[in-house]
């Protein structure tokens, strides 16, 4: 590659992170003005819809696809347990499979971003405790998620922060979630092309895994192409 083309790629790489940060910081600030979810939401005749967010956010992050979904008929619930969703994955799977029982939902659809596709992985694995059952899958139908990182990422490794270190390649959890591929064909991966925060990407062997032309790890949730394809996913 000529030094010219690296100049440009690495110019067009900046745009999409300060773009991606920009919207990010948009859309805490809106769910910081409207944290609720709106009463709608818990009505609908399809199946039932989890959102499960990223680590540092909440529900109001997947607020674009969570509406859309919505409207086309599906109830859609949140965990406000998981607060900035900073818990480890094993404890935030206790809180989701605490919420999937006590609300006595069914055949629902985990739809997922980051961090929240690794809960929703490990949910469809079992108990909390991490063993293989079948008795989540009368409650757990499947998983949409976007922009996960299966394999981790290897920046996960320059932040001091223990919730993102978790997500570093060789961490115990990301390990023995790969270690068991027998629930990816129940996973769509929706992933952007070029995503800042996890290098290597989204894709997951064994899973139906959809790209998408768009570029970024959060504005990925807004752009009309993710949103449809998450639709698609869930129906």
């Amino acid at each position: 590659m000529r030094a010219r083309d690296r100049a440009g790629r690495a110019l067009r790489r900046t745009w999409h992170r300060g773009a991606d940060y920009g919207w990010a910081l948009r859309e805490i600030g809106r769910g910081i003005a409207f944290p609720r979810l709106p009463p709608r939401f818990a009505h609908g005749d399809l199946a039932p819809v989890l959102l499960l967010p990223g680590v540092l956010e909440n529900w109001t992050m997947m607020r674009r696809i969570a509406e859309r979904l919505n409207a086309l008929g599906h109830p859609v619930h949140a965990l406000p347990e998981l607060r900035r969703n900073t818990v480890s994955v094993p404890q935030a799977s206790a809180l989701a499979e605490a919420y999937l029982e006590r609300f006595d939902l069914r055949s629902t659809v985990l739809v997922a971003h980051s961090k929240g596709g690794l809960i929703g992985k490990h949910l469809l694995l079992g108990d909390a405790r991490g063993r293989v059952e079948d008795r989540t899958r009368d409650r757990i139908d499947r998983l949409v998620a976007v922009a996960t990182p299966f394999a981790g990422s290897s920046l996960a490794r320059l932040v001091p922060h223990p919730a993102m270190r978790a997500f570093r390649p060789d961490d115990a959890v990301i390990l023995a979630l790969d270690a068991h591929p027998e629930v990816n064909g129940r996973i769509t991966s929706i992933y952007p092309r070029f995503d800042p925060h996890i290098p290597s990407g989204s894709h997951l062997a064994g899973a139906v895994n959809i790209p998408v032309e768009t570029a970024g790890h959060f504005r990925v949730l807004g752009d009309p192409a993710v949103i449809e394809a998450v639709v698609a996913a869930v129906g």
